[in-house]
């Protein structure tokens, strides 16, 4: 005997998240990009993008989880870093240079995204939808997390979409103030216990996707937040899933994760 499909199973397979991602795919053809900036300065850890961890340079943590990724259907490296141009020819990349005064300490990320994307337009032809953002010194990402930032900006329609962690035992209302070594608290609050502490999440930085639209809508403002337009949205994850080199702790601790975990 056959097994005919129910009325109610066809319903609830069209509400499936496999169902909406292929007709999402289908209908809309979005292009959406990978876009690593690796900019040769850094003065918490010298050269991070480049230096070696566990036999390979941290740059290439990112690209591997890029290439890994479903939704992404071009990777573009953007740096001012002759050496991590010799990296990415290693891998399926496109590589842009970055001009210098978009490659300094000040330099606003949003501007070498903008560059860049005018950059494949002019020289490769291609423009992007979606522009997700990957950092070069982010060596350990949750498997996966890349693909569920995209279906997430898809899915809400949303101007932009950013990963974030819980904040621990640094909550702002455990926070102080000192003056001289007068000390304050940060924000007035009576909580003493941590497990009443109101959940509050910081940004972890390992994925972040917005739309060309807001990118370039919001290019001429003063602040530095704002192209990640009016409807941002948050993906969370727990705190241990992303490692950020920005000092040599989390140097250490990037390799250290990544021993645990190899396969």
């Amino acid at each position: 005997m056959v097994n005919r499909i129910t009325e109610e199973e066809i319903i609830e397979l069209l509400k499936s998240d496999e169902i909406t991602k292929f007709l999402r795919e289908d209908i809309l053809k979005l292009n959406i990009m990978g876009f690593i900036p690796a900019r040769k300065g850094s003065k918490g850890v010298p050269r991070k993008n480049v230096r070696n961890l566990l036999g390979k340079p941290v740059i290439s943590y990112t690209i591997e989880a890029a290439l890994a990724a479903n939704l992404l259907d071009h990777i573009v490296i953007s740096t001012d870093d002759p050496y991590a141009m010799e990296i990415s020819q290693q891998y399926d990349v496109t590589l842009i240079e970055r001009p210098h005064k978009l490659a300094t300490c000040e330099a606003r990320i949003d501007d070498a995204m903008r560059h860049c994307c005018i950059e494949m337009e002019k020289k490769h032809q291609y423009t992007p939808d979606i522009i997700v953002l990957l950092y070069a010194n982010i060596p350990v990402r949750a498997l996966g997390i890349i693909d569920r930032t995209i279906q997430k900006l898809i899915d809400t329609e949303a101007d932009s979409v950013q990963t974030m962690s819980p904040i621990g035992k640094f909550h702002p209302y455990w926070l102080y103030k000192l003056d001289g070594d007068k000390a304050s608290v940060y924000i007035k609050n009576n909580i003493a216990q941590r497990q009443k502490l109101p959940p509050v999440y910081a940004l972890d930085s390992a994925v972040a996707a917005v739309t060309k639209k807001s990118l370039f809508a919001n290019n001429n403002s003063s602040d530095p937040h704002d192209f990640w337009g009016n409807d941002r949205r948050g993906l969370k994850q727990e705190a241990h899933e992303t490692v950020d080199i920005d000092s040599l702790r989390d140097f250490l601790l990037a390799e250290a994760t990544l021993k645990i975990h190899k396969p």
